[in-house]
């Protein structure tokens, strides 16, 4: 069974391990019983995830004598809310919260960040196991501590680093992921490689029309290989003080496109047109090679991911919501681009005539006059 090691020694020792097995959903209730049996456990999911495995999940808890209680949220972005929050802190202190309890978050990215802002929040903070049931939270949003909810005004404006005591990944459960789900988390995959990893991106070029749901063994390699990339770059900067911003990669556009649109477009699609998006504006700027964008926007399209930008998005939402990220800092919004496939660079200004042109605002102006 692999198993990935996530060292954050200081300012104590914090560090968990990031367990990847193919039916490994199964086996956690009786891993979890075995070393927090008696301790109160708080299982946070959404209604489609507790059809397809909390009910089975809980019932596995209770076999092995654990003190479980279920706080499920409808499923979607519009569950990371402040009043989703609320009504679960009501439960968690009704259901009798200590400092030693576990919450648990089963699901997918949005249950990954409401669950772990919920865990870093109440009491000053509680311990936190995650179990993400979908491909974008596996090789991404369940590692390194970021939790979150967000704000009308933007995505993930009101988070915390809360690093997990347990991430146990089953590749098995992508199974039952729908087809453009399981593609929102093929973006996610490919950032990580386009940021971090050549011989990855090369390896992903080679086996694009192989990554499919049902290709387990596939999958599960693909995903030790993009979460042992995430690892190293959080072990060497947790607080996102420098190099994990790289891991920001397509993110700068992507949430502007998320908060404009209401949140109606999948985190991983706006992920994909940010990508594609963020290469031109490189290719512009002179820090990227034309073929190495070809090259990305050719992976994005394999997948079935889209490369353009929505007609529908609105210039003036789009361009607020941009200036309001949580990347944003005194001198305004920078990104991080690519140099090449493999290597990125962060803090890039970028001058707001580039961003519209590569959105096709300017365009959309001129065609109307």
């Amino acid at each position: 069974m692999p198993r990935i090691r996530v060292r954050l020694d200081a300012p104590r020792d914090r560090s968990y391990t990031v367990e990847i097995h193919p039916g490994l959903l199964a086996e956690v209730p009786l891993q979890l019983s075995r070393t927090d049996g008696k301790k109160r456990m708080f299982v946070v999911t959404d209604g489609n995830v507790l059809r397809l495995y909390g009910r089975a999940f809980m019932s596995r808890l209770a076999s092995g004598g654990c003190t479980a209680e279920l706080l499920d949220v409808p499923a979607g972005e519009r569950s990371k809310a402040s009043g989703t929050l609320g009504r679960l802190y009501t439960k968690l202190f009704r259901g009798g919260v200590r400092r030693d309890s576990l919450v648990i978050a089963l699901g997918g990215g949005v249950i990954g960040d409401l669950a772990g802002y919920l865990a870093a929040t109440a009491l000053r903070g509680v311990r936190l196991v995650q179990i993400p049931t979908t491909l974008l939270a596996q090789v991404d949003s369940s590692v390194g501590g970021k939790v979150a909810i967000d704000h009308p005004a933007g995505k993930n404006l009101i988070g915390a680093f809360h690093q997990p005591s347990a991430v146990y990944i089953d590749p098995e459960v992508l199974r039952t992921l729908p087809p453009e789900e399981f593609r929102a988390g093929l973006a996610e995959v490919i950032k990580i490689a386009a940021a971090l990893d050549a011989p990855f991106f090369v390896q992903l070029e080679r086996n694009a029309s192989r990554l499919r749901r049902d290709n387990t063994p596939l999958l599960a390699r693909i995903i030790e290989t993009a979460v042992a990339l995430k690892a190293t770059v959080v072990e060497r900067d947790e607080r996102e003080t420098g190099l994990r911003r790289i891991l920001n990669l397509g993110h700068t556009v992507a949430h502007a496109l998320e908060a404009s649109s209401g949140f109606a477009i999948r985190h991983g699609e706006a992920v994909a047109v940010g990508l594609a998006c963020e290469a031109r504006i490189a290719v512009e700027l002179g820090l990227l090679a034309h073929a190495d964008a070809r090259r990305l926007e050719a992976l994005l399209a394999a997948t079935g991911l889209p490369v353009a930008p929505p007609r529908r998005i609105n210039e003036r939402t789009f361009l607020a919501a941009m200036s309001l990220d949580k990347k944003a800092v005194a001198e305004g919004t920078r990104f991080v681009l690519l140099r090449r496939i493999g290597e990125s660079a962060h803090g890039v200004a970028v001058p707001i005539t580039l961003v519209r042109k590569t959105m096709g605002f300017a365009a959309r102006k001129n065609t109307h006059g």
